[in-house]
């Protein structure tokens, strides 16, 4: 094969000009490290531009490949994240202007604050990847930092809790009637996937800038035919659901004086309409204004409800589901401390409770993956008297329940819960030992604008196929969604319209090599990327 481009364009100014319009990537590699990672981040939803995001990846290596130390590598890559996530993570900005605390104006200088965190894993992947690479051709140096970037998105994944939004494998969920290359998934994880993504898009732009015409051509349709490759036909499932989407603005959200009509709301779009048929009912994070659980100080009753009652509370509920029906809904659920007579709530848990048909509180799960500034303050001591406050409305800290948890609900099934954000985080979405029928993942994506929900849906379908589990998607605003276990979109209601879904859960899919291997199988490809690679410089240097 002719000289890479790795080789050639570090020995003379004429041979970069040679190369397809490179030139300027290498000559000004900042600037373009900035420019190439805000484009990558075009891939996401809703814009869904993916060759866009793979070009972009693509010229981004190959500009780091001029870099002369670790240090240029890690400065590189950081300014490729930094670009990357302010644009991907552009929605946090909107969720500022549903709160009262702090000046909207600081969600803008929120997200590129984020940014300065987030990029330094990529900037650890460029770093790693240069300080490994030794004599490292094109081919090579796109496998080393495919699996560089491997771990770099696992460790974003749980380092101080973890941030894993936006893994550059969301580009390849297909749109909502066919998987894309997501359909990888299953023999791969999430962030395995980001790195394998990484180094095809590598190898395709180096074959572009050395005018190998007939493989760039090859690579280019091979994986358009991976994006739009038809889905096979769905399995249908057998038991009955409808799934509510009230269209409750988040202006509103939280408004005390119009609790009795966002239940009227909720109420009316969840009426049975074959009251003999068995049915599970969803409704989304904060579907309940009212504290359900009874023991509380009568003051917290009497903030959310006319009867200031959490007996009256359930009993409505079950008399809007009507007969032969259970309900998932989100609420919020206190924790109660203090002396006799001076009781107080020390802590809330955002959950999920199960209701029958007569009011009974059935079941109940706690999200364990918080927001951090969003339910809970992180650093209080520090940052409270500086001005700053969560985002979520109340000043009494969320606190974390248990993990995964399957819910055994009987003739309803087996339910897994993963509230709101907690999706995202692949791997950590099915309790161990305890595989549920489907997943319900209610939340609340009101706060946050055009670009997080969209995104957010994405994120929903990669767990569905790595796990090969349903999602059952209900939403404040929208979208929500029924996905089944291949990530195909069956139905979903569209952002800020109230509707109902009436349809049956899909059948989940036999475990996946990931839900039975878990991060064992992304590290294991993380490794045989990374093997790959110093075998062929070494064999390059003998």
């Amino acid at each position: 094969m002719a000289a890479s481009f790795a080789e050639e364009a570090t020995h003379s100014a004429p041979a970069i000009r040679r190369y397809f319009g490179i030139g300027p990537l290498l000559a000004y590699p900042r600037l373009s490290a900035l420019v190439l990672g805000a484009f990558a981040a075009l891939g996401f939803q809703p814009l869904s531009l993916w060759p866009l995001a793979l070009l972009a990846m693509g010229a981004f290596v190959l500009g780091l490949m001029q870099a002369e130390t670790v240090k240029r590598a890690f400065l590189l890559g950081w300014l490729f994240g930094f670009s990357h996530f302010t644009v991907v993570d552009n929605w946090i900005a909107t969720a500022f202007t549903y709160q009262a605390e702090m000046p909207a104006i600081l969600g803008w200088v929120a997200v590129p604050l984020l940014s300065i965190y987030l990029a330094i894993y990529p900037a650890l992947a460029a770093a790693a990847a240069r300080w490994l690479s030794v004599k490292a051709g094109t081919s090579v140096f796109a496998v080393l930092f495919g699996g560089c970037w491997i771990v770099a998105e696992w460790l974003r994944s749980w380092v101080f809790t973890g941030y894993s939004w936006g893994p550059f494998s969301l580009a390849l969920v297909g749109p909502f009637d066919r998987s894309g290359l997501a359909a990888l998934l299953p023999l791969t994880g999430t962030y395995a996937l980001s790195g394998i993504a990484v180094m095809v898009a590598t190898l395709w732009v180096a074959s572009i800038v050395e005018r190998r015409w007939i493989v760039a051509a090859v690579t280019g349709v091979l994986l358009a035919g991976g994006m739009y490759w038809p889905a096979r036909g769905a399995e249908q499932g057998s038991l009955p659901v409808t799934l509510v989407q009230p269209d409750i603005r988040q202006d509103d959200l939280d408004n005390p004086s119009l609790y009795e009509n966002h239940f009227a709301k909720i109420r009316a779009l969840s009426l049975a309409q074959r009251p003999s048929e068995r049915r599970l009912v969803l409704w989304p994070e904060s579907g309940v204004p009212d504290y359900l659980r009874d023991g509380y100080p009568q003051r917290y009753y009497d903030q959310m409800t006319a009867a200031g009652d959490p007996r009256f509370a359930r009993w409505r509920i079950g008399q809007a589901i009507g007969e032969n029906s259970l309900l998932m809904t989100g609420a919020v659920d206190l924790e109660i401390g203090g002396p006799a007579g001076f009781e107080k709530a020390v802590g809330a848990y955002n959950a999920v409770t199960v209701i029958d048909e007569n009011g009974n509180l059935e079941a109940s799960y706690a999200k364990a993956h918080l927001v951090p500034y969003g339910e809970y303050l992180a650093l209080r001591w520090l940052l409270e008297p500086l001005g700053a406050t969560r985002l979520v409305a109340g000043t009494i800290d969320f606190i974390p329940g248990p993990g995964p948890e399957t819910l055994d609900l009987g003739a309803y099934g087996k339910a897994g819960v993963q509230i709101c954000y907690e999706i995202i985080f692949s791997g950590q979405v099915v309790e161990d030992g305890n595989r549920p029928d489907y997943i319900f993942n209610p939340s609340n994506d009101g706060w946050f604008g055009s670009f997080g929900p969209p995104q957010h849906l994405g994120q929903a379908r990669m767990r569905a196929i790595e796990e090969g589990l349903p999602v059952l998607r209900a939403t404040t605003t929208g979208i929500s969604a029924i996905i089944d276990a291949r990530g195909i979109v069956r139905e979903h209601i569209p952002m800020h319209r109230a509707d109902r879904i009436d349809t049956v859960v899909p059948p989940a899919a036999p475990p996946t090599l990931f839900a039975r291997l878990g991060h064992w199988l992304t590290l294991g490809w993380a490794a045989v990327l990374l093997v790959i690679s110093s075998v062929a410089m070494r064999r390059r240097g003998s």
